[in-house]
């Protein structure tokens, strides 16, 4: 039974719907099963954070409910408040709400595990001394219904609701109110319960990944025989790059890895770390940019027991996971200004406080950084703080792109044709042709963009030997030569497709010289009555940036016959 304060007296019920007739046409249990319906439908979606859904309920709530005003709080496991919902909640409306509490009512309801009714709260001393959202008028009586929010067998929270009365109103027993309230809390008790049960996993899962990426990375340390992990190649750029990894590993300073997207920052950070004396200790990763600010800060520092809605326990942040071990955050230059200022700190001080705590932590963290960005730029800009740039940016190593060490390209591509077939129980080999056209690619997507295009032709290969004819670019179907317009660090100097008005008027160009060209090798497959000069030769290849199947397509003839001609001429073919 409900605990009811306040003089006895008549009360209200508050189920209602729009319109008259809708009264007359519905019963109230009818009314409150639907308004139980629909508010299970807003917990069964959750828009990602609990108060906003919390916020929506109490919307719906409003609309079953002749309610002038409705709050949720939500206490830790000792009672202590840990958010305050109201309707159309926000971070800037939570600090109002947390003073418009009746906390003597809201105390008892949590205290006694049991709902109270409040017909006129003027007249009650659970409500000495506070203050709502506005006084009524004077001929307005405002009452008050409050029940708890029960997870599992303790009490987390209570919902509140006030209602107005005047001498229009029609009077009722409260406790139709108090049943429809109470089915209402044990939803919002049900899906709180849920929601820490998904984050226990959560925490579960990833002590279980560390521990088994831990596990691997000494096994993968002891089979690797001194090698460098996952970096395939031997081209001078990728060992110059390895060299300065292994003489930076030497020392704690804070590195910064440069490069264009697709160079595998990533492993060469874990290279940095693996050529460490910190090797046998915690090598932790985090995507800067791919989570918002208030989510990021809790994933690098931690966070209190309580020190927000969903924070059921204490929580160790990247930086302590990595304590004794490297920190490597990629895209640091995505981060906003904001947390850059918490960022420094950290880098300065090497100590923090975790989200919603007191206690001061120091780590000893070896911290890689990666970006794709040009930093100085963003400093010039204001971007990026130059202090935090300067503290970062102690040992910068500039990563190759792919374009700079070809040398490469037949390795990688064998690599990746070998991880495809392991994954898919298939079996492949490239021809010489394919390795080719291959390594005349300027792959401005990098080594990410070879995998790519190596793992789609296998995939629509008709063969197990893939050719040159399997490659898309050889179809005109590489879509790679869009990315070559964009904007990166080094900027590729490769071909610039032309418009079709200006490929047909070089065709004219050049069937009109070819009468005063010395004489041309005949071609093969059948068209031995075809000829081709060595001038208009070099200067298609020119105009294509020396890609043979360009050259081939604005000449209208095939690959192997601009590979006979370039024999028979003997010309030297260039590599943009």
């Amino acid at each position: 039974m409900p605990v009811i304060a306040s003089t006895q007296g008549p009360g209200r019920s508050g189920l209602a719907v729009n319109g008259t007739a809708s009264r007359k046409s519905h019963t109230r249990a009818d009314i409150a099963l639907r308004g139980v319906y629909e508010i299970s439908k807003i917990l069964a979606v959750p828009s990602g954070r609990l108060e906003v859904t919390l916020g929506n309920v109490l919307t719906l709530l409003s609309s079953f409910l002749d309610m002038n005003h409705g709050l949720i709080m939500l206490v830790d496991e000792h009672g202590n408040p840990a958010n305050v919902v109201g309707i159309g909640w926000s971070e800037e409306l939570a600090q109002e709400w947390s003073g418009q509490v009746p906390e003597q009512a809201v105390c008892q309801i949590i205290a006694t595990e049991m709902p109270v009714v409040v017909h006129n709260m003027d007249n009650s001393p659970l409500f000495d001394g506070w203050h709502g959202q506005e006084a009524p008028s004077p001929d307005v009586r405002r009452s008050f219904i409050g029940v708890p929010i029960k997870v599992d067998k303790r009490v987390a929270g209570a919902l509140t609701i006030e209602q107005d009365w005047d001498e229009s109103t029609t009077y009722h027993a409260a406790d139709e109110d108090v049943r429809f309230l109470t089915m209402v809390a044990n939803l919002i008790g049900q899906t709180i319960a849920l929601m820490e049960l998904v984050r226990r996993d959560r925490e579960r899962l990833l002590d279980r990944q560390r521990l088994l990426e831990k596990v691997i990375s000494e096994s993968a340390e002891r089979d690797s025989g001194g090698k460098t992990r996952g970096i395939v190649g031997s081209s001078p750029a990728l060992n110059s790059a390895l060299q300065q990894i292994r003489l930076a590993a030497r020392s704690k300073s804070t590195v910064l890895l440069r490069g264009e997207s697709g160079t595998g920052k990533e492993l060469f950070a874990h290279a940095l770390h693996d050529n460490s004396q910190r090797r046998k200790q915690p090598f932790v990763k985090l995507n800067c940019a791919a989570l918002p600010e208030s989510v990021l800060e809790s994933e690098l520092f931690g966070h209190e027991k309580g020190a927000f809605t969903g924070a059921v326990n204490q929580r160790k942040g990247r930086f302590e996971m990595a304590d004794g071990g490297t920190l490597f955050l990629d895209e640091i230059g995505d981060i906003s200004p904001a947390f850059q200022a918490k960022l420094l700190r950290v880098l300065q001080e090497g100590e923090f406080e975790r989200v919603g705590g007191t206690r001061t932590i120091k780590v000893d963290v070896r911290l890689v950084c990666a970006t794709n960005r040009n930093l100085e730029e963003a400093v010039k800009q204001g971007e990026f703080r130059a202090d935090l740039y300067y503290r970062i940016n102690v040992v910068s190593i500039q990563l190759p792109p792919l374009r700079n060490r070809r040398e490469d390209i037949a390795e990688l591509a064998f690599e990746f044709l070998r991880r495809f077939d392991q994954e898919n129980d298939t079996t492949h080999e490239l021809a010489d042709s394919a390795l080719t056209i291959l390594e005349q690619c300027n792959f401005p997507g990098n080594v990410r963009e070879l995998e790519n295009c190596i793992r789609r032709t296998a995939t629509m290969a008709l063969d197990a030997r893939i050719s040159d004819n399997d490659l898309a670019c050889q179809h005109n179907e590489c879509l790679s030569a869009k990315l070559w317009n964009s904007s990166i660090s080094a900027p590729l100097p490769v071909f610039q497709p032309m418009a079709e008005p200006e490929v047909q008027q070089a065709e004219r160009d050049l069937l009109t010289r070819r009468a005063g060209d010395e004489a041309a090798p005949a071609t093969e497959e059948g068209q031995g009555n075809t000829k081709i000069g060595k001038r208009e030769l070099v200067d298609a290849l020119e105009r294509t940036g020396w890609v043979q199947a360009k050259a081939a397509r604005l000449l209208n003839l095939t690959p192997r016959q601009i590979g006979y001609a370039i024999r028979k001429y003997g010309i030297e073919v260039k590599r943009i």
